[in-house]
């Protein structure tokens, strides 16, 4: 793991896409197809307008996962992960297919078929964040390091339902579902080389509990884990990079 700070947003977020241009295309040139998993929210607004920039990555060859998605709210729905990777992803940048997870599904049917789907091959790049209780995806502390199932249904902690009414998601706790769909820890862990965008002073404490020197590897600090990823990037600001 290394970790990269920068003094403000924008310069984080030019730095991260600058990187990320690289490693994409390099995975291009390795194979025909390959596969990438992008994180939503507002941290990667300014990475995903600074990627758009870099126009000689084949996006005709990048098949996109995507994290995780609130149960029982539809595509359509302001708050929706899918909607948000329909919109800022697959309009703008065009790849060649989006698995795209239904909030509206029947739970045990749509783990399965994310499962087998994301299965089917390796995730050569992963966009990531970090939420303001340490969760990596939706895994909210304590996680789940040990299951090897890839995308699991999972209870949502008060604080993690709080930051999407904070981010302006949802009007109030009251609107916010208590359960989602995520990837597995250990799913996102496989991807082959990680890039963790995580701008902002409400992120400060998650950063020092999970990336300080002195941080040990624990399900309650979920991020923590990517202190074991031999090829993950970390970007932060001075903001969220206070504390460390």
């Amino acid at each position: 793991m290394v970790i990269n700070v920068y003094d403000n947003q924008l310069t984080m977020a030019q730095a991260a896409a600058e990187k990320a241009a690289i490693a994409l295309k390099d995975a291009l040139s390795k194979k025909d197809t390959i596969r990438l998993l992008a994180a939503t929210g507002s941290a990667q607004f300014k990475f995903l307008d600074a990627l758009l920039c870099y126009k000689d990555i084949d996006w005709s060859r990048v098949e996109v996962f995507h994290l995780d998605e609130y149960v029982g709210i539809s595509k359509d729905h302001p708050a929706s992960f899918a909607g948000y990777i329909q919109h800022y992803i697959v309009d703008r940048f065009h790849p060649a297919k989006a698995t795209l997870i239904n909030g509206m599904a029947n739970l045990d049917e749509e783990v399965k078929r994310l499962s087998t789907a994301v299965k089917a091959a390796e995730i050569d790049v992963a966009f990531l964040g970090i939420g303001e209780n340490g969760h990596l995806a939706f895994n909210d502390p304590p996680a789940d390091f040990k299951t090897e199932q890839p995308y699991l249904v999972v209870d949502l902690d008060t604080i993690c339902r709080n930051q999407q009414v904070g981010e302006g998601w949802f009007p109030s706790l009251k609107a916010v579902p208590e359960k989602a769909f995520t990837m597995s820890v250990s799913q996102i862990m496989k991807s082959k080389c990680i890039f963790c965008i995580v701008p902002e002073k409400r992120k400060a404490q998650a950063v020092k509990n999970c990336l300080s020197d002195d941080a040990k590897v624990d399900p309650m600090y979920p991020s923590s884990i990517l202190k074991l990823h031999g090829n993950a990037h970390i970007y932060l600001d001075k903001d969220s990079a206070s504390l460390l």
